[in-house]
């Protein structure tokens, strides 16, 4: 069986991801050598040559400093998007523009993952968000995610800023709101990167399967659900969406 290095990032998005990837691979009689870790030292390795495969990139926007001389980029496997959202799916509220308007009934602190807090500085200016009362408390992503999470139970709707796919979007609860002047950014495209050289050495079959590999938003966030709160590894949250059986059909 040949064996080759496949990193991914320390995230459960970036894990599920890996973990279709993974299956792919050893169905083609390759043995994958996990290497995961905080994306820069990631990025060192890649860029010196000593990752065969990184999953996944999302570009243009969180990862263009990955691309460079020695990478290929492979597949288009689901479209990323930061979004902020309203915890409370029954809401009149559509769109950002409309924040500085509504009433006092929405909390007017924004619980912000670390990764988010400069698109969401970018909302509050963009759309006059600071004088209208709104700030932001910044925290690391994990503790953030638990603090929005809580907060879908809340009788007081708060705006959650996520970045899309997130097991939040597979639990329910929230609604995306419009974002006309694109301060959380554009679409993204998450791409594996190969090392230089490497897509010449697999058998055209696999590059191709990789190459057509259609995941979506909803299906990892089904899986990260399914690993967060139903105690699925990354590798049996796969399986279960490979068998049908994450996502209703």
């Amino acid at each position: 069986m040949t064996s080759l290095t496949l990193a991914y990032p320390e995230s459960t998005i970036h894990e599920a991801t890996a973990a279709t990837i993974i299956r792919v691979l050893e169905a083609n009689d390759i043995e994958p050598e996990i290497v995961t870790g905080p994306k820069q030292a990631l990025a060192d390795l890649l860029h010196k040559g000593e990752i065969d495969i990184y999953v996944a990139a999302w570009l243009p926007d969180e990862d263009s400093d990955l691309l460079g001389a020695g990478t290929t980029q492979l597949g288009r496997l689901f479209q990323p998007e930061a979004c902020c959202c309203i915890s409370d799916e029954n809401s009149t509220l559509t769109s950002l523009s409309d924040l500085a308007q509504a009433g006092q009934g929405i909390a007017r602190t924004i619980v912000t993952p670390q990764s988010l807090a400069k698109r969401m500085e970018q909302v509050l200016r963009t759309y006059n968000l600071a004088e209208a009362g709104f700030t932001l408390e910044v925290l690391p992503d994990e503790e953030a995610l638990a603090r929005l999470n809580a907060a879908l139970a809340a009788e007081q709707p708060s705006l959650l800023p996520l970045f899309q796919p997130c097991f939040l979007f597979h639990q329910g609860g929230l609604r995306i709101l419009n974002d006309p002047h694109k301060a959380m950014g554009g679409e993204m495209e998450a791409t594996l990167l190969l090392r230089d050289g490497l897509r010449d050495e697999l058998e055209t079959d696999l590059v191709d399967e990789l190459d057509e590999l259609m995941l979506s938003a909803k299906i990892i966030s089904a899986m990260d659900y399914a690993m967060r709160v139903e105690g699925m590894s990354a590798d049996e949250a796969a399986e279960a969406w490979q068998r049908g059986k994450l996502l209703p059909r």
